[in-house]
């Protein structure tokens, strides 16, 4: 049996979460570990949000008929407030400035409540929706995203960390 869609991505989310905690422990004492830190998550993050954005998604709003105003499309709209927040700390670490705390608190809230509602309410809907070969169809469409859709950070890519 094929591992559970909730499993795999509330591990994502556990994964993304100690980059960015490790981020912020070492941003003032040695900031280009926590510049590698933060290239990790923010590659992870965004691929993490195709994941959901391009495979995930669309197969709950096909298997619900719930294409517009549905909890997708809620999911949709807060990826767009994470990618702002993210993008405002990303600056900053681009121009090696530690002090993003402000922006930090802003994308860790909006996180906090988003991946609730995706571990509590979606993930657990699309396990019940789906069947194996749906889940390993999902699963290997994940693989074939290519790297360059989310490998970029402070004007280089360089190869995901696993």
């Amino acid at each position: 049996m094929p591992q559970k869609i909730s499993n795999y991505f509330e591990e994502d989310h556990d994964r993304l979460d100690q980059l960015f905690r490790h981020f912020q422990k070492t941003k003032r004492t040695d900031f280009a570990r926590a510049k590698e830190f933060f290239r990790d998550f923010k590659f992870g993050l965004q691929r993490h949000i195709i994941w959901e954005e391009e495979i995930l998604f669309p197969l709950f709003e096909e298997k619900t008929g719930s294409a517009s105003g549905g909890p997708a499309f809620v999911m949709r709209l807060e990826h767009r407030e994470i990618g702002k927040s993210l993008e405002a700390i990303h600056v900053r670490v681009k121009n090696a400035d530690p002090n993003s705390d402000q922006d930090e608190m802003a994308l860790l809230d909006i996180l906090a409540q988003h991946n609730l509602k995706e571990e509590n309410i979606l993930y657990p809907a699309i396990d019940r929706l789906v069947n194996d070969e749906e889940v390993k169809t999902v699963f290997a469409a994940m693989e074939n995203i290519p790297q360059e859709r989310y490998a970029h950070c402070c004007g280089e890519e360089i190869p995901v960390r696993s």
